[in-house]
């Protein structure tokens, strides 16, 4: 298999690009790949790469080519079915022991769509010489970013990262301030734009293909469940025996492998079945906070303690201050999701050990956990007068505006939902600035948008194939991937399989939900494998003490970053937020964050001086 690593490169039809803006573009992916890296002219196009050794170190050098040269292709990512695939091109001569060396000839047989034969997660990037074309792949989910934008001159740039782009002169820094209010609205910024205006990221699933000034974007892949009926404990055994394929396959690598462990089920299961797999004990890396209100590592004890694990901790007690602005300058785009702090803080740890890590992203929209799709449900059933009445009741308990983790708060954003309209309920599940309070932040309230999401389907499959078309790529795979390879650390998702989600799809709605309880089928699949008080948990995740953060450390950060005016939001509106957090009167943590994120993101990346070619 190949290297995870990171690509760039250049395509322009009036005539070759310059190498050394390729160059400069890979200098910015470095930490995607360390350990080599080259750019590679062919004439109108010019390719960049950065490798991370993951498997066959001595060999898997990039770019890769047909046997007559004229088609070549650089690759970030993981083929896993590349042997047989290797073993389907009759007639090719095949040179390379990897993944990468097949691309070229499965595009040869099969154009454009040949990632449509892959199963893995991947961005690719093709050059066929003879059509002067370049053909730009992301996997199926998203796993893999990939970006992409026309500058003035016609030339389409390309790259694993912002970072990368923002090396290029000609690169337009506009910011998309509707990009930033669907920011504000969900914590990320979803579909195919992002936040600087003209800069695109390829969609999972899709391809795109440019042929002189112009390109086309054809979408390959839809999440759709499996076509399948069977009995319950049918149902069970195939989750087992997917799932348990899923992780198999990503435990191949040539250098130490181990497990991000949350103590949730997801995490849990997957370092259950790593145990199960291997002759020898799991790594795991785990990370807590001193609050043991945010403490989960309890449950990752348990956990590793039963299959003999390797067990390390992180306790996050560093000044968070500081770190901050490092988290900025991760991210491509300002990324509201707290999760985001302790991920990148427990990646730097495992790096120590390990390059490659496993873990549990995906299990909830692949097999419904979220508590928000059994409220969506219940919602429709509470009349929206009620609703309302009951929302106010409740926001006249103290817990129920400074505590989000408690029973009147959560209450309270329930009957919110309740009493909205059916086709924006999930919307308003999902919002960190509501409508109303983007219209009274921004300086022009007009700016305020709808929340772009709206389930096709009904029940809880249309929520599950929602999260996976948005939530899934706009924030927990860029959160994921960033944060990991910004230490240069390859994560692997075996929940993310294609053929896991499309199993999660089609399972019985009682194989989903039932009660207040979500992702029914995990729990009886795995129950015996787990320790009892890890099986009988609800959605975890990594939790992060917001609301104390901007009562102290974040305190002053906060004000000063804040109260930067750079005319967007009203800045009564944003010294409001701040107040009302600090006396108690509300918890705006959350809303803080966003807001701090989006400050600091601006600073880090739209801010920075463009860097010339060395």
């Amino acid at each position: 298999m190949c290297p995870v690593c990171g690509i760039a490169g250049l395509y322009s039809p009036a005539g070759p690009p310059n190498p050394e803006l390729v160059d400069a573009m890979r200098a910015a992916l470095v930490h995607r790949g360390p350990d080599e890296g080259s750019t590679d002219a062919f004439g109108r196009c010019v390719l960049g790469h950065q490798r991370l050794k993951v498997l066959d170190l001595d060999t898997g050098f990039q770019p890769v080519s047909n046997e007559a040269g004229d088609v070549v292709a650089v690759f970030n990512g993981e083929a896993y079915n590349f042997l047989s695939l290797r073993d389907q091109l009759e007639g090719h001569e095949v040179r390379g022991t990897g993944d990468t060396p097949i691309l070229p000839h499965l595009y040869e047989e099969s154009g454009p769509r040949f990632v449509e034969r892959l199963h893995g997660m991947f961005a690719i990037a093709l050059w066929d010489a003879g059509r002067e074309r370049l053909v730009l792949a992301r996997d199926r989910l998203g796993k893999k970013p990939l970006l992409w934008t026309r500058l003035p001159d016609g030339t389409l740039a390309f790259a694993s990262e912002l970072k990368a782009l923002l090396r290029l002169p000609l690169l337009s820094r506009e910011i998309d301030l509707d990009a930033v209010d669907a920011y504000l609205a969900l914590q990320y910024v979803p579909g195919d734009r992002t936040a600087l205006r003209g800069i695109h990221k390829l969609a999972p699933g899709h391809v795109l293909v440019a042929e002189g000034a112009t390109e086309r974007i054809e979408r390959y892949w839809h999440p759709e469940p499996a076509e399948s009926s069977a009995h319950e404990s049918e149902w069970l055994e195939r989750v087992r025996a997917t799932v348990g394929e899923a992780v198999r396959k990503r435990l191949v690598a040539d250098v130490p492998l181990g497990a991000l462990l949350s103590g949730g089920i997801d995490s849990s299961i997957v370092v259950a079945l790593m145990a199960q797999a291997s002759s020898h004990p799991v790594r795991t890396f785990t990370a807590g906070f001193p609050d043991a209100r945010y403490d989960e590592r309890a449950y990752a004890r348990a956990v590793a303690a039963r299959y003999g694990a390797i067990h390390e901790e992180v306790e996050i007690e560093e000044d968070i201050a500081a770190t901050l602005p490092r988290l900025a300058a991760t991210f491509d785009e300002p990324l509201g999701d707290e999760a985001a702090f302790p991920t990148f803080l427990i990646a730097e740890q495992a790096r120590r050990h390990v390059t490659v890590a496993l873990a549990g992203d995906g299990g909830d929209e692949s097999f419904a956990g979220y508590e928000r799709y059994i409220a969506n449900q219940l919602a429709g059933r509470v009349p929206a007068p009620a609703a309302r009445v009951g929302a106010a009741a409740l926001r006249l308990l103290p817990a129920a505006r400074r505590d989000p983790r408690s029973l009147p708060f959560r209450g309270a954003r329930f009957l919110d939902a309740a009493s909205t309209p059916g086709e924006r309920r999930y919307a308003r599940l999902m919002e960190v600035f509501p409508i109303e309070l983007r219209r009274e932040l921004w300086s022009d309230g007009r700016l305020a948008r709808e929340a772009p999401l709206e389930p096709a389907r009904p029940g809880v499959t249309g929520l599950q194939l929602l999260d996976i078309e948005t939530y899934l790529p706009g924030d927990l795979l860029p959160k994921a991937d960033l944060a990991s390879m910004a230490h240069s650390l390859e994560l692997r998702s075996p929940f993310l399989d294609h053929e896991v989600v499309a199993l999660g799809l089609a399972l019985p709605d009682s194989l989903k939900t039932r009660g207040r309880e979500g992702k029914v089928a995990l729990r009886r699949t795995f129950a015996r494998d787990l320790p009892p008080e890890v099986a009988a948990r609800g959605k975890t995740g990594f939790g992060v003490p917001l609301g104390r953060w901007f009562r102290s450390d974040l305190h002053d950060l906060a004000h000063d970053l804040l109260s930067n005016d750079r005319g967007w939001f009203r800045p009564d509106s944003v010294r409001r937020l701040l107040g009302e957090h600090e006396s108690g009167q509300a918890d705006h943590g959350h809303r803080l964050w966003c807001l701090l994120m989006l400050e600091l993101w601006v600073r880090e990346h739209v801010e920075a001086p463009v860097l010339a070619p060395a």
